[in-house]
């Protein structure tokens, strides 16, 4: 190829980015569309995509960008932020996450490019990991039952109420709940508004007032609360536990580490925030908020719980527990709308509760609390009021002589910020990255002069009462007592990422939730202290730069998608249906329209749908679906008509879970419309659809987008997410508000996150991948998704049925290639060939959703044309694998697939007596003897892992018994 030496092309950029993030190049890309019979992509959209849906024109986005320039330019409006020492407390905390995690976790692609751990047998350093953190959480709470993480601590205290109400005793008819009136303000308000919305009663007080009786069916603490204060709520609980009532406190995970644990003073669920071991605020998230429980509430225990169990050579391996309770399989009967969890947050919490152990974190947790009492004592000696209450790190004082006003403008001065609580007082709330230098800054706001803090320091005493101070022991696992160098922490986390299949290694082409290149540039901003060290409710001119880049992603995500409004605060997909369901809800309520409450649902539509619209308090009536998957549009109108009195909804996922575009979408909206409903556009395949075509113009009134997907914010193995919702301008006044940020509609619904604008930290990528890819990259990067899904069809119809077909057989982002008929003849089943595909190097696609014993294949733009041949190769030479078992020539039940995958140890036993070769198992196609990404485990046992459900580290005990 010649060198282009004109003027134009020497004034352009050279690390423009486009061509790095698409995968295919342009003589790759004609090759595919040769392969299917067009001649430009945009042909191929033309057949594809209906014409009644296309947008006119081109996005409103400018050019692409370079790598080096936009990044100079996210500089300067990271630069805006103004990063204060922020004491502020709330649930947030200062913290140091320590070199070697972050460097080699956070930063790290092999962590964050990471899939939800569906498939355990390459995603054992994860869930190593993850297990650690439940370990950390049950020890620290006295639970012997952890999940391994959820959004955010406000939305867990409403799960954690949730769970009450399904513990309640057989035959309880209880719908009342408590709350203390110490707990976070945003804990309170999301609590209360999960209460209103599902018909539970809720009452807000101090927990000196408490008084249980038969219709009461649970309560929730603070532990410390937010002020400060540490109470002794054995008592409560006693009395809680005599009328049948659970008892759930929202506790602080370092607190504990000096504390009597929630679980010896009687607790039912213990929920917090896990941010403060080693995660940066990022001016509210992402964050693992943590849920520990008692063994009776191990069954309805919402999100993912890592259990302990054995693969097929008897060897321990670990896997998701009991998950037959996600939404996939349970829908309106789940448990929560939870999909997708804090994984990598947890995974650092755990990381460094191990780097750390129970000796260094202990002693991180004293230096807070001891530090925190020297401020009290200088305090006291200057003549402030604060109190007699028993305190962990946050002090409410009362001063002498100076105004609260006063006191936060001298703070502020010296780049402090503290809390004022508006009735005279301040609180601060210390934590593990204050130094000398911090103290006397915070004595000098207070009017000391010559400050003694040696002495102050050396004098102060923890004083906790007897029934206050913790006795117990804590991380006893070896795990936690075993990594403390950098040289051993760094080999471990090191071992542990090799033992998962991440982007790192290979494509991971599953269908629904696309593993996309998450690229360096777009990573980058992300650990910058500007947009990771802010609290998030520091005030908002210390916050002009992220209020610019809320801006400019509410701006282009309307124009992406048609809609007029945009709320960034839901964390995640799951939650930002909920939050879509909840405006719908409060729009029918400002017309004098509550009772309607029915939400039509095809049969295709995602899990999560109808746990979202049963949460949102709604009833669900299923939709059926034709022959080629696409929504029965009679049986739509049918139950549309019948229930046009009580219409509220339609959950419609566009393109179709099944891989289509439908070309009665408009239709579909206007029957719900004509019925008195709202249409909900379920957006998790919008990177189908970025610059092709609008929701906001063709029918839908509500869509969320995953960020995690189509606007390469990492997986994560399995979180974070985000899930922004788009709203036509009648919904735009009920988007989410919050009660300590002016933020949304102006009729806004309570929030439905701990922070103003969910996962803060995280939208600096969405903004990079956006901006550097501007109109033209954005919309080609839609039309390469549906050319190389296409591609894949293509390559595999032969051998595979594809399932669902649209326009000229033709299919969307993603394609269902269907393994039923192989069952019937082979006996080999969909699992089998999952697992067999990890022998290739390979995660499996999705498997058995939405159809039973099918794949669904999903492979991004940003795979190249080598790995989509290097996919479809493996896939064709397992169907030449199952061929042999169906002539006879294998044998059907000791065959490649049913004993895959295939471990190294296994193939270097001294006995295989195996009828086909080792090479064959290890070895199938050339290509991997350059390399070859070795499973650590062996095909994993499920049900041995739910009948003996344990999901914490074996005990030191349990180990010695080998």
């Amino acid at each position: 190829m010649s060198q282009d030496t004109s003027t134009s092309a020497l004034l352009h950029p050279t690390d423009t980015f486009v061509h790095r993030h698409i995968g295919p190049g342009a003589q790759d890309t004609q090759t595919m569309l040769q392969a299917l019979g067009y001649e430009s992509l945009e042909g191929l959209m033309d057949t594809v995509v209906p014409g009644s849906i296309r947008m006119d024109g081109t996005l409103d986005m400018g050019p692409e960008r370079s790598e080096h320039e936009l990044l100079g330019e996210l500089r300067a409006i990271a630069e805006k932020n103004q990063v204060f020492r922020s004491y502020i407390g709330l649930g947030y905390s200062g913290t140091i996450t320590p070199g070697v995690i972050l460097r080699n976790i956070l930063e790290n692609p092999g962590w964050y490019t990471q899939y939800t751990p569906y498939q355990a047998e390459i995603s054992q350093g994860r869930l190593e990991m993850l297990l650690n953190f439940q370990t950390m959480v049950a020890d620290l709470t006295g639970l012997p039952i952890s999940n391994g993480s959820l959004l955010d601590e406000a939305t867990a205290a409403a799960e954690a109420m949730a769970m009450c109400h399904r513990g309640r005793p057989r035959g309880s008819s209880a719908e009342r709940f408590l709350i203390a009136d110490d707990c976070h303000p945003q804990v309170i308000e999301v609590t209360k508004h999960r209460a209103e919305v599902l018909g539970l009663q809720v009452s807000v007080l101090p927990h000196t007032d408490f008084a249980f009786s038969e219709d009461i069916f649970g309560c929730l603490l603070s532990y410390p609360n937010t002020e400060g204060t540490v109470y002794d709520y054995k008592d409560l609980c006693d009395r809680a536990h005599a009328s049948g009532a659970k008892v759930a406190v929202c506790a602080d995970l370092l607190a504990l580490t000096l504390l009597t644990p929630p679980g010896e003073f009687g607790a039912d669920i213990a929920i917090g925030n896990s941010q403060r071991f080693g995660v940066p605020m990022g001016f509210g998230g992402p964050h693992a908020a943590y849920m520990s429980a008692t063994e009776d509430l191990k069954r309805t225990m919402p999100g993912r719980i890592i259990g302990v169990s054995i693969d097929a050579n008897e060897n321990p391996a670990l896997r998701m527990a009991m998950q037959t309770r996600e939404q996939h399989i349970r829908r309106d009967r789940a448990t929560s709308n939870i999909c997708t969890a804090q994984v990598l947050l947890a995974v650092i919490a755990g990381a460094y509760g191990v780097y750390h152990g129970p000796e260094g974190i202990k002693a991180i947790g004293y230096r807070v609390a001891t530090m925190t009492q020297a401020l009290r004592d200088g305090l006291n000696q200057l003549g402030h009021d604060t109190g007699t209450a028993t305190i962990f790190d946050t002090i409410r004082v009362r001063p002498e002589g100076l105004s609260e006003e006063e006191v936060l403008a001298k703070a502020v001065a010296k780049k402090i910020n503290l809390r004022g609580m508006g009735d005279g007082t301040v609180c601060i709330a210390l934590d593990e990255t204050v130094v000398a230098k911090d103290l006397k800054d915070l004595l000098e706001i207070f009017g000391a002069g010559s400050i003694d803090l040696h002495s102050l320091v050396s004098n102060a005493k923890l004083n906790f009462p007897e029934a206050l101070a913790r006795t117990s022991g804590y991380l006893q696992h070896p795990n936690f007592n075993s990594f403390h160098s950098e040289t051993e922490m760094l080999r471990y986390l090191r071992r542990l990422e090799s033992r998962d299949l991440s982007l790192c290694q290979a494509m991971i082409p599953l269908g629904s939730c696309t593993m996309k290149l998450n690229a360096t540039a777009e990573m980058i901003p992300v650990t910058w202290p500007e947009f990771g060290a802010l609290h998030p409710f520091a005030p908002l001119d210390q916050a002009t730069g992220y209020q610019k880049l809320f801006a400019d992603l509410e701006a282009w995500l309307a124009e992406m998608t048609g809609f007029h409004g945009v709320s960034l605060q839901p964390n995640a997909g799951s939650q930002g249906e909920y939050a879509g369901l909840l405006v719908i809800r409060a729009y029918h309520q400002a017309n004098d329209d509550a009772h309607r409450n029915i939400c039509l649902i095809p049969t295709s539509a995602h899990g999560t749908n109808p746990a979202s619209a049963v949460m949102a308090g709604m009833k669900v009536v299923a939709v059926r679906c034709d022959d080629e998957g696409n929504i029965d549009v009679a049986d739509l109108r049918e139950k549309a008509e019948a229930n046009a009195e009580n219409l509220a909804a339609l959950m419609v996922t566009y393109p179709s879970t099944h891989g289509v575009f439908e070309d009665t979408i408009t239709e579909v909206c206007d029957i719900i419309h004509k019925n008195g409903g709202q249409v909900y556009m379920d957006g998790a395949n919008f990177n189908a659809m970025v610059g092709i075509c609008q929701p906001g113009k063709f029918g839908p009134d509500v869509c969320h987008l995953n960020l995690h997907k189509t606007f390469a914010i990492p997986h994560g193995g399995g979180g974070p997410g985000m899930g922004p919702i788009a709203t036509a301008p009648h919904l735009s006044p009920y988007l989410p508000g919050h009660p300590l940020t002016k933020v949304g509609g102006e009729k806004a619904i309570p929030a439905i996150s701990s922070a103003p604008w969910g996962s803060a930290a995280v939208l600096p990528i969405t903004w990079m991948y956006t901006a550097l890819m501007g109109a033209e990259g954005l919309t080609k990067a839609s039309q390469m998704a549906i050319l190389n899904a296409n591609y894949i069809a293509h390559r595999l119809e032969n051998y595979f049925p594809v399932l669902y077909r649209g326009n000229k057989g033709l299919v969307a982002h993603e394609c269902i290639v269907d393994l039923r008929p192989i069952k019937a003849s082979s006996g080999i089943s969909v699992e089998d060939v999952a697992k067999r595909l990890i022998d290739y190097g390979f995660h499996a696609p999705t498997m058995s959703w939405p159809v039973a014993g099918t794949l669904m294949i999903e492979p991004t733009e940003s795979e190249s044309l080598a790995e989509l041949d290097r996919f479809c190769e493996a896939m064709i030479s397992i169907w030449h694998e199952i061929q042999a078992v169906e002539k006879g020539e294998a044998d059907a039940k000791d065959n490649l697939l049913t004993n895959s995958p295939h471990t190294a140890e296994m193939v270097l036993a001294d006995d295989w007596s195996h009828p086909y070769s080792r090479e064959a198992a290890a070895y199938p196609v050339a290509g991997l003897r350059d390399y070859k990404f070795w499973p650590p485990v062996a095909r994993v046992d499920n049900a041995y892992g739910d009948r003996n459900l344990v999901c914490t580290c074996p005990s030191v005990e349990e180990l010695a018994e080998g």
